[in-house]
């Protein structure tokens, strides 16, 4: 939110500290820093792409800059100390953290969304406030103008940080994420805490070679000069596919937006689809050239349908990618971070991150985690096996309709139709067969995928335990019900009957809305339940709306995605920006409620 008053910072409080040595931070302690507190939560895609755009900040403006991890958790494992202390580990997190498990200051600094960066100068007060991500260029353009400014008053302190690395880590795997059983009784894992591959031999405790420098990195090639970024999913081409792109194995290397090809014979690394940018465009139902196109954290990737199916987390949206076309293209899904069902260009998802096609090749199965759901797309159409939408999670076994999950990282359909689900956040394997959900196994440790070798044996990929281990074989399912959980935040009070919507957005400095193609602007509007909105549903360009609320709903949650394009203010070769944001806004309908919903785009005090 752009400041208008010199508004003083909230003290910091929380359980406590990560990445500090053991020692507890203050205001006093960060005077004559400028610091930048970072709203997150570690299930979030976007709050883990703003740990990206933050990292060449830190190291640029090291010496006048400290970045602040306020963790705020969403689901309930998040609140859990020893998740978080790994989450920070796996995600490559070099600065403090502050755990806020009642988040505390979430309400302190008047956060509405993940993730939230708020800026306080030197002399302690909240000088800007900004939802979401892509603010890399208003940060920059704001550090140099705060340092200029302190520099020139005298109260702006140099030297180093308050962060203290974390002990090195000495285990056969750090965080592995996917696995790909080989042929010859191998596993391939992708190692991404190490940003690399591992080969495992059958016994899955003994290293055999490794792809990748362990150096976070994108450069091709022979496998220990190539370098990968947080890879995840691993797909097996068609041996005949293989033989003509000289490749076997794609990878989702996600934090370098890239898919990359890998060549088992010698393990020599190719690119084969991303820029490396991240994707911050607009989608059309066109193939384009795979090497020219923008991508954003691929999370997983499986071949069905004649091509390879991409969950893109970082879009909520599946791509496909055709190895021999060199092209990709749009699969499912619209961008709009939610739970809706039907055809795949209408469709909504919320962070896949798990896929497995059946063995029948009918069915293609995910694990979409936001939403805590299990789905699947047969004959041109997605449905929810397992699922209630954002905010609803827990472990509870049954009837899949009331079934839940708790964040499902891992998918795996098994050859008599039932499916395996990695039940990430509650450590536990569970079935879904013939429309009932039960209980495997529990107390693994963040399982992240499951896979079958090739005797038809399960192994998971338990990633908070740095290994793969086998399925016992008598694991029997059971039901279990160990609660219903719902994210509760402070709900928006508003009136029943007509309320104005209104995105406030205000470009960063140096830039200016971009009309060179038409309207700049975009907002779509949902509900959940749909019920709740009367009229005001669907998508315009203008960023206020009018909503009229059905005063016979009591609550609901308002879905809103607004964009907006900019580009470069009296520069002769202007870049181009996309601005974008998704909120899930709780409301109760009150007599006393407020007309109006004001929401922050952007905003950055110039």
């Amino acid at each position: 939110m752009a400041t208008t008053a010199r508004v003083r910072a909230p003290e910091l409080r929380g359980r406590g500290w990560l990445n500090t040595g053991g020692r507890n931070l203050s205001l006093a302690d960060l005077r004559g820093r400028i610091v930048i507190l970072d709203f997150w939560t570690f299930c979030c895609i976007n709050c883990l792409h703003v740990l990206d755009e933050l990292r060449p900040l830190e190291e640029k403006y090291g010496d006048v800059l400290v970045v602040i991890g306020v963790h705020s958790p969403k689901f309930e494992h998040e609140r859990d100390a020893e998740a978080l202390a790994a989450a920070v580990e796996r995600y490559g997190v070099e600065h403090p953290v502050l755990d806020d498990p009642e988040m505390l200051m979430w309400q302190q600094y008047a956060a509405k969304a993940w993730p939230t960066l708020s800026v306080v100068d030197p002399e302690g007060y909240v000088v800007a406030s900004m939802a979401g991500e892509g603010h890399a260029e208003g940060l920059r353009r704001l550090l140099d103008q705060l340092i200029a400014e302190h520099e020139a008053k005298g109260t702006l302190r140099r030297g180093e940080g308050p962060f203290v690395p974390p002990p090195p880590s000495d285990t056969l795997l750090r965080f592995p994420g996917k696995a790909l059983p080989l042929p010859d009784g191998s596993v391939l894992v992708s190692d991404s805490a190490r940003h690399g591959l591992a080969l495992l031999d059958a016994d899955l405790g003994t290293v055999t070679a490794r792809v990748g420098s362990g150096v976070r990195g994108r450069a091709d090639g022979p496998a220990g000069q190539a370098s990968f970024s947080e890879p995840q999913g691993l797909c097996a081409l068609p041996p005949d596919v293989a033989a003509l792109v000289g490749y076997d194995v794609v990878v989702a290397d996600t934090v370098n937006h890239l898919l990359r090809g890998v060549r088992l014979a010698d393990l020599n690394v190719s690119t084969v689809a991303g820029t490396g940018r991240q994707w911050r465009s607009s989608l059309d139902d066109h193939a384009h050239d795979a090497r020219a196109m923008d991508l954003s954290s691929p999370w997983d990737v499986a071949w069905f349908d004649g091509k390879v199916v991409v969950a893109m987390a970082g879009t909520h949206t599946l791509w496909w990618f055709d190895p021999v076309k060199r092209t990709v293209g749009l699969y499912a899904g619209t961008t709009v971070e939610a739970l809706r069902d039907g055809a795949l260009d209408q469709v909504w998802m919320a962070q896949p991150s798990g896929l497995s096609a059946s063995p029948d090749g009918r069915r293609l199965w995910l694990a979409d985690s936001e939403t805590s759901a299990l789905r699947w797309i047969e004959d041109g159409q997605m449905h929810t096996a397992v699922g209630q939408g954002l905010f609803d999670f827990g472990h509870v076994d049954g009837p899949a309709d009331q079934a839940l999950l708790q964040h499902p990282l891992g998918v795996c359909a098994l050859p008599d139709g039932s499916v395996l689900v990695a039940d990430t956040y509650n450590g536990a394997i569970r079935r879904w067969q013939d429309g009932v959900v039960s209980t495997v196994d529990t107390g693994f440790a963040e399982p992240s995928d499951i896979v079958l070798d090739a005797g038809g044996n399960a192994i998971v990929v338990e990633s908070a335990a740095h290994r793969l281990v086998r399925l016992a074989p008598s694991a029997t399912a059971g039901l279990v019900d160990a609660g219903r959980h719902k994210v509760e935040r402070p709900p928006s009070q508003l009136a029943p009957g007509t309320v104005t919507l209104d995105v406030i957005f205000t470009p960063a400095p140096g830039q200016k809305l971009d009309r060179s193609f038409g309207d700049p602007t975009r907002l779509e509007v949902s509900a959940s339940p749909a019920e709740l909105l009367l009229e005001g549903a669907g998508v315009t360009t203008d960023l206020s709306r009018r909503l009229v609320l059905n005063p016979a709903v009591p609550r609901g949650v308002l879905q809103v995605v607004a964009q907006a394009a900019t580009c470069d203010a009296d520069v002769e070769h202007a870049a181009c920006h996309l601005t974008r944001q998704d909120w899930g806004v709780p409301i109760v309908v009150a007599a006393d409620g407020a007309d109006r919903l004001p929401l922050i785009l952007r905003g950055l005090d110039a």
